[in-house]
């Protein structure tokens, strides 16, 4: 079942919605129907943001592959230097760079994030912050 359609049945006074899909909400102070906007439905709904659930699920999976040691190969493409010849523009973002970026936006910037992840909860801990992180 649609959960706008589950919704509407359980507060119909509440909501309305149009033959287009779109959502409109009685408004409590005039009484007027007027537009939902997508932060009001992504209240409404409570679906995550994509951002987040992306950089928690990366931050996740890098907890694993640091906790696997340093003969498995995912470790070593992870964590490895490239070799060959640097391109003349920008060098490209490695996950590693990304690993890091995350976890300074937690606050955890100074820290190796491989000795980080050998203690599980902290790691727990750390993954939920980045999910709980508001990205504009």
């Amino acid at each position: 079942m649609d959960l706008t359609l589950s919704i509407f049945h359980i507060v119909p006074h509440l909501l309305q919605i149009n033959v287009g899909g779109l959502i409109k909400k009685r408004d409590e102070v005039t009484g007027e129907w007027r537009k939902l906007h997508n932060e009001e439905l992504n209240d409404l709904y409570c679906s995550p943001n994509i951002v987040r659930v992306i950089k928690s699920r990366r931050m996740r999976w890098v907890g694993h592959v640091a906790c696997m040691g340093e003969r498995r190969g995912v470790y070593r493409v992870l964590v490895g230097k490239s070799e060959g010849n640097r391109p003349l523009v920008r060098p490209r973002r490695r996950w590693e760079d990304n690993i890091k970026m995350d976890l300074q936006e937690v606050g955890c910037s100074g820290m190796d994030w491989i000795e980080l992840a050998q203690d599980r909860d902290r790691w727990r801990a750390l993954v939920n912050a980045v999910m709980n992180l508001r990205v504009p």
